[in-house]
């Protein structure tokens, strides 16, 4: 007999079940950034994926579930791909260039098979209030903060000039790496990769910050 004080142990998620929601999230993934995150619907996901429409909402009880869930599976993305690596490089001046060169060679690699997934639905949600576009704000702060907090570092050590505006270095950054995302998913072509270099080099140069490049 079973003591009305003893919980009943919670029943783990089946190994199987685990496999086909990161199936899923994957599929997701990958159709935000084409057809937007908008555009991802329950039916169109599991038309691609081989999967009924009653199977898919066993995992996600909503539109809005599914498209919370897929920008979580991106960010965990994003970060093996981008943050994780450049977050190891010395804080300061490097991390900023770190910052950069790991946005711009995921971009290259294709991670995502449209350019950025943030980029590609943060201009689609800013005006759609709601969670999704509450979460995609947050983690775009979170983003330009990590540059505010290296260049904080960088003029704290007499690399970047005292009087130096971070708010709108970061600005004119993020500017220039949102610009161009949308040029390499136009032309693919990877002397705008080079370009986008090249600017953030002479923004850098103009704060002051040209003494030690990597």
């Amino acid at each position: 007999m079973i003591s009305e004080n003893r919980s009943t142990p919670r029943r783990k998620p089946r190994a199987d079940g685990l496999a086909s929601r990161q199936t899923i999230l994957d599929a997701a993934c990958r159709l935000a950034t084409t057809h937007g995150l908008e555009g991802l619907s329950i039916g169109e996901l599991a038309k691609t994926i081989g999967m009924s429409k009653s199977g898919l909402y066993a995992h996600f009880k909503s539109k809005e579930e599914l498209q919370l869930a897929t920008i979580d599976a991106a960010l965990s993305i994003f970060g093996a791909e981008v943050l994780t690596p450049a977050l190891k490089s010395p804080p300061g001046l490097p991390r900023v260039h770190a910052l950069v060169s790991a946005f711009l060679d995921h971009l290259s690699r294709r991670v995502f098979p449209a350019g950025c997934f943030f980029a590609t639905v943060a201009s689609q949600l800013a005006a759609r209030p709601g969670r999704p576009r509450d979460r995609i704000v947050a983690i775009q702060q979170s983003w330009a903060a990590e540059f505010s907090k290296a260049l904080d570092q960088a003029r704290a050590a007499g690399d970047i000039a005292p009087g130096t505006d971070l708010a709108q270095l970061v600005f004119e950054i993020n500017a220039m790496l949102f610009l161009v995302n949308f040029e390499w998913v136009v032309t693919q072509d990877p002397g705008v990769l080079e370009k986008a270099r090249s600017g953030v080099k002479r923004l850098l140069e103009a704060a002051g910050a040209g003494r030690r490049e990597p």
